[in-house]
């Protein structure tokens, strides 16, 4: 036996509004989650295409450990305050690091001598751009995501009005 249907005359005007306001909800829910895989998928395949890693983005610089080290290539360095150059690691395997890769001797880091005669490293600020194009990046995805989804509810809830909805 077919279901009654509800004719839009039957219906009064608080009831057609909360089955629009229903319906909107649907749809809203909806259009946000396929928004959010949206923004998600876009920003995964982003960082994919761009060989982006997280890991070398926010790491600190490494220093040669005698204790957790093995030491490959030694070089010359010149130390401020000392005549001639001093020979340190300048290309070392880290046996805690499981990749294996060789570790090198940052070039923008400067060996100064302390007061009690021991070898200092003096990290110039590392400033780098690809973390904060990363950041904004995500923060425009983001916003770009919010204004999509609300923009299609809004229209959504325009042609519901417009059509004179039916259920």
């Amino acid at each position: 036996m077919p279901s009654p249907t509800v004719e839009a005359g039957d219906l009064t005007d608080s009831e057609e509004a909360e089955q629009r306001d229903s319906r909107v909800r649907r749809y809203g829910t909806r259009v946000t989650i396929g928004v959010i895989l949206l923004c998600q998928s876009v920003l995964l395949v982003g960082m994919w295409l761009s060989e982006v890693k997280l890991e070398h983005l926010v790491r600190t610089p490494d220093v040669f450990n005698l204790e957790e080290d093995v030491c490959v290539r030694f070089g010359w360095h010149r130390v401020a305050g000392v005549e001639r150059p001093v020979r340190l690691c300048s290309e070392w395997i880290n046996l805690s690091d499981p990749s294996g890769e060789t570790h090198t001797f940052p070039r923008d880091t400067a060996v100064l001598q302390g007061a009690d005669g021991k070898l200092y490293l003096d990290h110039s600020p590392r400033v780098d751009y690809r973390l904060l194009v990363l950041v904004v990046s995500v923060l425009l995805v983001i916003g770009l995501g919010m204004m999509l989804n609300r923009y299609l509810i809004a229209r959504y809830r325009v042609r519901m009005k417009v059509a004179r909805w039916e259920p």
